[in-house]
C-alpha cells in the first residue's frame, strides 16, 4: 500500500466529517490509501463512521495519549509505505494528497513534506518556521513580541516567498507526510515517531528536527493546498490571565522546556543543521 492517512479526534467530530469528505472526494491519481481515525478518548462516539466508510479503520484508545502518543497509536497500525499526519479540522483541495505523495516518492533526499495552509476565509495561514529560540515563546505570547518584530517574524518565515517550494526547519504538524521508514547513511533504518514526551506541542517541532539531524530534509510545497481551521487554544486569553486560568498554557509550557532541554538551550540559535536550506535535489 502507497499511504497510510492518520486523523487523531479529540472533541472534534463535527469537523471530522468534512475532513473524511475531503479525502474521498481526492484525485490520488491511483495511489492506493487507507484511512485511520484514533478516538483519544475525548468521548466523541465514532462508531457511525464504519457505516459511512467501512473500509475506514477505527481505533479508540482507552485513554488521551496526547497529540504524538495518538498519531503513534495510528502509525503503529499503517500499512502504508509513506504516512500522512492529518488533523480533523483539515479540508484537502482535491490534488493535495496526490502532490505530497509523488513530491516525496520522486525526491530521495526529501524526509517529510507539508502543503501550504489557508485559513478559512482563504488568507495565507504561516505554517512554516525556523527552530525557535529559548525565548521564542514569550516574544509570541507577550508584549514583548512588538519590541522584537524582527526576531518573531523571522521565526515565522514571514519574509519567504509562501508561493515556493523550499526547505525549511519545521512545519505545523496540522498536515505532514512523511516516508514510513527512512534508510540512514550508516546504513540503519530509522522510523519517524512522535517523542511522546509532549503531550502536546513542539512534538512536530520535535520531529522534523530528528528528521533533519538524520540527514533528510523537510520541505514545504504549496502546489499542494489544505484549509485549515485552526483555533491557538494556547493563546485563547492574554498570557497573564492564561498562566492561571489555562491548563492547556501549562501544556505548553511544559513542551517548550522539555524541547530545549532535550535539544539544548542555544538549539535555535546554533543550528548546525543549515545544510537544510540546500536546494533539495530531485533524483
Amino acid at each position: 500500500m502507497d499511504l497510510s492517512i492518520v486523523i487523531v479526534n479529540y472533541k472534534s467530530k463535527h469537523k471530522l466529517d468534512a475532513c473524511l469528505k475531503s479525502i474521498k472526494s481526492s484525485d490520488l491519481g491511483g495511489y492506493s490509501y487507507e484511512i485511520i481515525v484514533v478516538e483519544n478518548n475525548s468521548g466523541d462516539n465514532l462508531d457511525y463512521l464504519k457505516d459511512l466508510y467501512p473500509d475506514l479503520k477505527l481505533i479508540v484508545s482507552p485513554k488521551n495519549l496526547g497529540m504524538g502518543g495518538g498519531n503513534n497509536l495510528g502509525i503503529k497500525e499503517a500499512k502504508g509505505d509513506y504516512i500522512l499526519i492529518l488533523n480533523p479540522d483539515t479540508v484537502l483541495k482535491p490534488d493535495a494528497i496526490y502532490i505530497l505523495l509523488k513530491f516525496l516518492k520522486e525526491n530521495k533526499s526529501v524526509g517529510l513534506v507539508g502543503p501550504q495552509l489557508l485559513n478559512p476565509d482563504g488568507s495565507l495561514q504561516l505554517s512554516c518556521s525556523r527552530f525557535p529560540s529559548f525565548f521564542i515563546p514569550v516574544l509570541r505570547r507577550t508584549f514583548l513580541g512588538d519590541y522584537f518584530k524582527y526576531i518573531r517574524e523571522r521565526f515565522t518565515m514571514s519574509e519567504i516567498n509562501h508561493n515556493e517550494i523550499q526547505p525549511v526547519d519545521w512545519l505545523m504538524g496540522s498536515c505532514i507526510m512523511f516516508k514510513k521508514r527512512l534508510l540512514l547513511a550508516d546504513g540503519r533504518e530509522y522510523y519517524p515517531r512522535f517523542d511522546e514526551r509532549y503531550f502536546m506541542y513542539f512534538e512536530d517541532t520535535d520531529l522534523c528536527k530528528t528528521i533533519i539531524n538524520n540527514g533528510y530534509q523537510v520541505i514545504y510545497n504549496p502546489q499542494a493546498v489544505v484549509i485549515h481551521d485552526h483555533a491557538r487554544e494556547s493563546a485563547k486569553n492574554p498570557w497573564y490571565i492564561a498562566l492561571f486560568k489555562d491548563k492547556i498554557t501549562w501544556i505548553h509550557i511544559s513542551s517548550w522546556l522539555k524541547y530545549f532541554l532535550k535539544w539544548g538551550f542555544l538549539s535555535g540559535i546554533k543550528n548546525k543543521y543549515k545544510n537544510n536550506y540546500k536546494n533539495y535535489e530531485k533524483n
